[in-house]
């Protein structure tokens, strides 16, 4: 967005879950803007009825950042299926992965064309291969997006294992929603909160805790025990490049969830045995932990 020249208006979080406050959206909304873009944070839907009945109202465009989300759903609908555009990566973080990559969906007739273009460099090469031209060149901007062969068959293999993947971490998900569900009263923290429309798909599995000290000293003793634990995104609002160019803006939940979220292992290959680990260890951690002051 940066790159073409957009300026970027931050909404913040709900205030009991990381994704986009679409109730509160309205109020950002003016004659300049273009677009509204969500994350679906985890595979966990955004409200896309909220979203689309807005894009609608106001003659805007969505994009749906569903980089989290492949095999997830809203409403029995893919996530990324949505909106005007959907994008997906394919990052090693993801739930199938290429190393590097993404994909890109789009739902609206009118961007195929350009879309090509730009994915093809600017030059309009698949309309020549598809013999549409009789020779081709450069049309618009465009990048080298293209993924590589051996990047794709790395891809298509998982891509053909998808549901024996999703099967594992949910049962990953799973086991881990059992076991720390009694946590909830007895340390009065809370786990990942999953909305009756979402369908999600077992990407992240994190807690909140009280604040950012009882966070940090909890991934300091996984990290002890050779457990990686993580916290996720620094609020772009608060970035130094951000700050250089605009004014600060107050989203009190996103910096909340900024501070308090942990994030434990989740992949397909994680035995039972590895998760109890992880469990026994935080415990061990929560039980220890005395806040200063």
């Amino acid at each position: 967005f940066v790159l073409r020249g957009a300026h970027i208006v931050f909404a913040d979080s709900l205030s009991d879950h990381p994704n986009i406050d679409v109730y509160n959206l309205e109020h950002l909304i003016t004659r300049k803007t273009k677009a509204i873009v969500v994350v679906h944070y985890g595979g966990v839907a955004v409200d896309m009825d909220q979203v689309m009945l807005l894009a609608e109202k106001y003659n805007l465009f969505v994009v749906e950042d569903a980089a989290q989300c492949i095999n997830a759903y809203y409403k029995g609908r893919p996530l990324g299926g949505i909106g005007h555009l959907g994008c997906f990566s394919f990052h090693e973080t993801k739930n199938i992965i290429s190393g590097e990559g993404g994909m890109l969906v789009i739902n609206d007739e009118r961007f195929v064309k350009r879309a090509e273009i730009i994915w093809e460099k600017g030059t309009n090469r698949s309309a020549f291969i598809r013999g549409e031209v009789d020779k081709y060149g450069w049309v618009d901007v465009g990048s080298s997006f293209l993924a590589s062969e051996i990047t794709a068959a790395f891809l298509y293999a998982q891509l053909e294992n998808l549901e024996y993947i999703q099967k594992q971490r949910f049962r990953v998900w799973n086991y881990y929603m059992e076991q720390l569900s009694p946590l909830i009263s007895e340390y009065k923290i809370q786990l990942i909160k999953i909305p009756a429309f979402s369908k999600h798909n077992a990407h992240i599995f994190y807690m909140l805790c009280h604040d950012l000290e009882q966070r940090n000293y909890l991934i300091k003793e996984l990290k002890k025990k050779d457990i990686q634990a993580f916290f996720h995104y620094q609020p772009l609002h608060l970035s130094k490049f951000y700050l250089q160019k605009n004014k600060p803006v107050a989203l009190p939940n996103t910096i909340n969830f900024s501070e308090q979220i942990i994030r434990f292992p989740v992949y397909a290959g994680l035995s039972t045995q590895e998760q109890d680990q992880v469990i026994k260890v935080l415990r061990s951690a929560l039980d220890a932990y005395s806040p200063i002051g």
